[in-house]
């Protein structure tokens, strides 16, 4: 069963802004470099909310998880 409460989860723009980037910037990334994201690591839902995974926004950022690294220090 998937936990929607997990933190692995999030909306795109919040994703977005843990990740330092515009709030666009996963529907940019999804539309002109789909192949950094891995299967299974986002999906939309309407047209409205897009639903990403931190593993996505690791992948396709190249950074780890900012909330993870700070955790660290």
């Amino acid at each position: 069963m998937i936990d929607l409460n997990s933190t692995e989860i999030l909306g795109a723009r919040e994703a977005a802004e843990i990740w330092g980037k515009n709030k666009t910037y996963v529907r940019t990334s999804l539309k002109q470099s789909p192949h950094k994201w891995p299967k299974g690591s986002w999906r939309k839902f309407d047209d409205h909310q897009l639903v990403v995974t931190v593993a996505g926004m690791e992948a396709a950022t190249g950074q780890p998880d900012p909330r993870k690294v700070e955790q660290n220090n």
